[in-house]
Parts: structure tokens; sequence; C-alpha cells
């Protein structure tokens, strides 16, 4: 099975576009200093990028009814949020939710 020549340059369009969106920001932060308030307000991005994902995640979306409740989430995300108010660290967070979600899938 061999690729053609339009394959071929979109993956690499794409791959360039993802590399550019990644790398670019950091390229200009290095040359420019941002303004305060701007800086506060991105602070806040990484908590509700989390907090969209958690919530995409707690309920499943079915046509014509209520959304339905993912009981595996719900249960994984109490020891998470206990050791979120606890560590209040972004890695400890996604490590003991992960930890949860799989040892109650083991179950």
């Amino acid at each position: 099975m061999s690729f053609s020549n339009y394959t071929m340059l979109t993956i690499i369009g794409c791959g360039i576009a993802t590399w550019l969106s990644r790398i670019l920001p950091f390229v200009l932060l290095k040359k420019f200093t941002l303004p305060k308030i701007i800086v506060e307000f991105l602070s806040f991005i990484p908590i509700v990028i989390m907090a969209a994902l958690w919530f995409s995640s707690l309920f499943t979306p079915s046509l014509g009814h209520l959304p339905k409740v993912n009981v595996d989430y719900v249960l994984a995300s109490l020891p998470t949020f206990i050791v979120a108010l606890i560590s209040k660290s972004l890695l400890v967070i996604v490590l003991v939710g992960v930890i949860s979600l799989a040892l109650l899938r083991l179950i």
C-alpha cells in the first residue's frame, strides 16, 4: 500500500502546522514581554482546559435524551479531587486520576 503524493503533502503540511503552533509562541515570547494583565489571564487557561476535559468526560451525550453520567469517571474523580485540594500539583492530580480510573476498570 503506497501513499499518493497528496497524502504525503497533507501529512507533512499537518506536521508543520502542528509544530509551528506549538513552537512559535515560545520563540516569540522569548523576545517579547507580555503585559501583566495578559499573563494573569493566561495563567487560568490550563485550569479551564482541564475543567472542560473533565466535564466532557463525566457526561455521555445521547440524541433526544439527557446526558448520561459516566459512573467510572465520577468515582475516579473523588480521590482525584481530594488529592487536588491537598497537593495542588497538576502532575499529581493527573496521575491520581489516571490510576484511579485504571483501578476502577480492573475491578
